[in-house]
């Protein structure tokens, strides 16, 4: 069986900049171990596959290690290879997921605009992990499905090397660290202790679906603009409209292909 691959990078302008997806178009799903077995073999953040049923794709992340439930980046990447590659009078995109309804639309100015759920953190107490794992000390500890810690500026979260190994044990996808911007409404970074080698994600736009009404509440205003500030970076332009955030982005093409399983 050979099936299409495309490796796309999300949220950027440049090639070799934000975050990489490999992309799967399936004509039909196949077992999950199967689809595990292909992430780990692509080895990268996220794989993502889709499948059309009549007007909508269903959708379907995984990292190397297990599927996660909303993806952003690969998303956008996934959107992209519809938009350039399989159906080019497209202007939206419905993808259903384990998240529900996600829509991606094409702009005028070569961006797509992703339609995710908002999903508010809650306060909770900083945990004892966070302070031996970090260098700055967080102001504030957030939770939902990932743990969100807001630090002073963002010179600190550009300076931090953080000890990964120590969050293994939270009961979070992500850590994010995060700070008002000084070119841009908030900054931050995220990193996922869970792999057997832990690692930071370059640009992550589940994050956003906390990181928008989170920053939305405490600045004012519903047009953010937001980077995250990885090696390879990456530049998210946000609004957030009642219960859902809006994440829009470039994407760049690196690689298309076929795998034979």
């Amino acid at each position: 069986m050979k099936i299409p691959i495309y490796q796309i990078d999300a949220f950027t302008q440049k090639l070799f900049g934000g975050n990489p997806a490999a992309i799967c178009h399936l004509p039909h799903w196949l077992d999950d171990q199967t689809l595990l077995d292909i992430a780990i073999e692509n080895n990268l953040a996220e794989t993502g596959y889709f499948v059309k049923k009549d007007t909508i794709y269903e959708i379907r992340w995984f990292m190397p290690y297990a599927e996660i439930d909303l993806c952003g980046h690969a998303t956008l990447a996934a959107a992209f290879v519809i938009f350039n590659y399989l159906d080019t009078s497209l202007d939206e995109i419905t993808f259903s997921s384990k998240s529900g309804i996600l829509k991606a639309k094409k702009e005028e100015n070569g961006t797509i605009t992703l339609d995710f759920p908002s999903r508010p953190p809650k306060p909770i107490t900083i945990p004892n992990e966070v302070f031996e794992a970090f260098k700055a000390k967080p102001i504030g500890a957030f939770a939902g499905r990932d743990l969100l810690l807001t630090v002073g500026s963002e010179e600190e979260i550009l300076s931090e090397e953080p000890k990964l190994e120590v969050l293994k044990g939270l009961p979070y996808l992500c850590t994010i660290i995060t700070s008002t911007g000084n070119t841009s409404d908030f900054v931050s970074r995220v990193f996922d202790a869970n792999p057997e080698i832990p690692l930071e994600d370059p640009v992550t736009g589940s994050a956003h679906s906390a990181l928008v009404p989170f920053w939305s509440e405490r600045l004012g205003k519903t047009e953010l603009h937001a980077r995250q500030l990885s090696k390879r970076g990456g530049e998210l332009f946000c609004s957030l409209k009642k219960d859902r955030v809006f994440l829009s982005g470039y994407a760049v093409p690196y690689l298309v292909g076929e795998i034979e399983i």
